[in-house]
C-alpha cells in the first residue's frame, strides 16, 4: 500500500483541506464540507473512498542520497514528492494536491492530542502588520520594502510534561535599612537564611520535539489552550504542513525539568518571601510524582520576509494569534533616542544637585 494519502470530496473528486474558520474539512472546487472527526476512518483512509490498490511490487519511497530526504509517488498525477524524512503532511508540488504520510503518523508516531488551526494565512499577515505598528526604531522603509518570501501553516510536535511536585528550597535573604545622624549616613544590612518547602502540579508542559524549531521562538508563543484540543485525526492536517518528532520526550525531558523546576522554585521564592530586599537560591531540591507525558502537534504560522539582503523570522501562534520575530532596528533613530534621553536625565540630574545644594 502506498505510504501517500489523500482526503478527496467524495462529490466531485478534489483534494480537500482543512478549514479553520469553519473547523471542517472543504473542497475547493465544489464548497462541500465535511467533518474532519467523522471523515477518517480508523485506517487512516477516508470513509467515502479509499485509493486503488494496484500495484506491481514497485517502490513507492525511496531514499534521496543525502539519505535525509524520502522520494514518493503521488496517488493523484504519479509525479515525484521530495520530503524531509520527518515530513508528515505537505502538498505536492505538481498538482497542488494535500497529501499525509502515513508511516511518520503510525504507532510510536502516533500524536495523542492535536490543536486545530483556528486561524488562517490572512490572519497570519495582519499578525505581521499589527506587529510593526508602534515600534519607535523600526526603519521607516522596512514596512514598504519588505516583502513575505515564505508563509507556511505547520503543526509542530510538542511533548507534554505533567508531574505533581514537592520541593525544598533553602535561600539566601537580606533586609536592609539606612539612616543619617549630623555626621554620617548608615546602612545596615542584615542576611537571613529562609526555607521553605511545598507541593505544586504541573499539567501539559510543552517542549517542542523538532530540531528544525527554536525552542525559545516556540515557547514565546505560548500559551496554546489545550480545552480546544481535540483526539488525534490525520484529516485535520490537510492543507497544512506537519512534522513529526525527531526529539524524542527522553531527548526533551531535561528541558522540561528545566522549566519545571524554575517555575518552582520562583513560585516558592515569590509567594513566601515578601519583605526582603533581595533572596536567592542557596540550595534546592524538586521531586517528582505521578509523572506523565503525551505527544500532541500545536498549530504554527511561520513567516520569513526579506530586506536589505537579510531575512527575518516570525511565528505566530496558530490557535490564539499571538505574534513574535526579531525586526531591524535604524541606529540613527536608536543614536538619536539615546542622545535625547542621556540629554533628559542629565538636567534632571542638574536640577536635583541644584536643589540639594539650597536645602
Amino acid at each position: 500500500m502506498p505510504d501517500l494519502f489523500e482526503y478527496k470530496c467524495p462529490c466531485c473528486g478534489g483534494s480537500v483541506a482543512f478549514d479553520s474558520t469553519s473547523q471542517m474539512l472543504k473542497c475547493p472546487y465544489c464548497d462541500t464540507e465535511f467533518d474532519a472527526k467523522t471523515l477518517q476512518s480508523e485506517d487512516g483512509q477516508t470513509l467515502y473512498n479509499k485509493p486503488d490498490e494496484m500495484h506491481w511490487g514497485e517502490e513507492q519511497e525511496h531514499w534521496t542520497e543525502d539519505g535525509n530526504m524520502r522520494i514518493y509517488v503521488c496517488n493523484s498525477c504519479g509525479g515525484e514528492v521530495i520530503m524531509e524524512e520527518t515530513t508528515a503532511a505537505a502538498a505536492c508540488p505538481l498538482c497542488g494536491n494535500n497529501i499525509v504520510v502515513k508511516g511518520n503518523l503510525a504507532g510510536e508516531l502516533r500524536p495523542d492530542i492535536l490543536i486545530p488551526f483556528k486561524l488562517d494565512k490572512k490572519a497570519a499577515k495582519q499578525g505581521l502588520m499589527k506587529h510593526l505598528q508602534g515600534k519607535k526604531l523600526l526603519p521607516k522603509v522596512f514596512k514598504d520594502e519588505q516583502h513575505i518570501d515564505e508563509i507556511k501553516g505547520v503543526y509542530v510536535p510538542f511533548w507534554l510534561f505533567s508531574a505533581e511536585c514537592d520541593a525544598d528550597v533553602a535561600l539566601n535573604a537580606t533586609k536592609t535599612r539606612s539612616w543619617s545622624d549630623s555626621r554620617y549616613n548608615y546602612t545596615e544590612t542584615s542576611h537571613y537564611t529562609l526555607y521553605r518547602s511545598g507541593d505544586l502540579s504541573f499539567a501539559d508542559v510543552p517542549v517542542d520535539g523538532s530540531s528544525k524549531m527554536a525552542d525559545a521562538l516556540m515557547e514565546s508563543i505560548e500559551p496554546f489552550d489545550l480545552s480546544q484540543a481535540e483526539e488525534f485525526k490525520s484529516s485535520y492536517l490537510s492543507g497544512y504542513l506537519a512534522e513529526r518528532y525527531d526529539v524524542d520526550d527522553k531527548q526533551s525531558k531535561e528541558r522540561a525539568n528545566t522549566r519545571i523546576r524554575n517555575t518552582t522554585l520562583k513560585t516558592l521564592q515569590n509567594q513566601t518571601c515578601g519583605g526582603y530586599g533581595s533572596v536567592s537560591v542557596k540550595t534546592s531540591s524538586v521531586r517528582f510524582r505521578d509523572n506523565r507525558v503525551r505527544y500532541a502537534l500545536y498549530p504554527v504560522w511561520l513567516l520569513n520576509t526579506s530586506w536589505n539582503g537579510k531575512t527575518y523570522q516570525f511565528a505566530m501562534n496558530g490557535q490564539t494569534g499571538k505574534f513574535v520575530g526579531d525586526l531591524p532596528v535604524d541606529m540613527g533613530l536608536y543614536f538619536k533616542y539615546l542622545g535625547i534621553y542621556s540629554a533628559a536625565a542629565a538636567l534632571i540630574l542638574y536640577a536635583v544637585l541644584t536643589i540639594l545644594q539650597y536645602l
